[in-house]
């Protein structure tokens, strides 16, 4: 087959939700989805709103390419850095999706041990409603049933919701 032939052949990333293995969130924001993308993508945005406060992101690098850098540090209240989480974009469609990592690091290059002690592959979708707004929509994809539980019981579901609620703030 002909590398041509090869690359029309491959689409774009796609899957099967899995209730087994995976954790999903929609949520209809007063955001448009270029503002939604800058705060998952601009490292001087993604620090003021990406955990829930009282804990806050102390450092942050994002390379936006394929295989490019996501890394940050965690600060909880009490000052404790957690540690430095080393992901990779895997798909970027600007100001539609992002697919990000951390199973790997810069350059696809696998990670030994996840920070969190599970992996996971996030898959972010922002869609454009007719009525103003956008559509958030995360599917986050665990190894195994054991990761999911772990990122559950953490709060997936609250966590994300308050972060994301701290990045509408942020356009007022």
């Amino acid at each position: 087959m002909t590398s041509s032939a090869l690359s029309s052949s491959i689409s774009p990333m796609t899957h099967t939700y899995n209730p087994d293995l995976d954790l999903q969130l929609t949520v209809d924001v007063p955001l448009t989805p270029e503002q939604l993308f800058d705060g998952w993508t601009n490292p001087d945005t993604l620090p003021k709103w990406f955990c829930p406060r009282p804990w806050k992101v102390v450092e942050c690098e994002i390379d936006l390419k394929p295989g490019g850098r996501f890394s940050t540090v965690m600060q909880s209240p009490e000052g404790e850095n957690m540690p430095k989480s080393h992901g990779c974009f895997l798909h970027i469609e600007p100001h539609r999706r992002l697919v990000w990592t951390g199973m790997l690091s810069e350059g696809y290059r696998p990670n030994v041990i996840p920070p969190l002690g599970f992996g996971f592959v996030c898959d972010l979708s922002f869609t454009a409603l007719p009525e103003g707004g956008s559509r958030f929509h995360a599917i986050v994809m665990h190894a195994d049933a054991e990761g999911k539980t772990k990122h559950e019981q953490m709060g997936f579901d609250q966590g994300w919701r308050i972060a994301l609620s701290q990045l509408v703030e942020l356009y007022p």
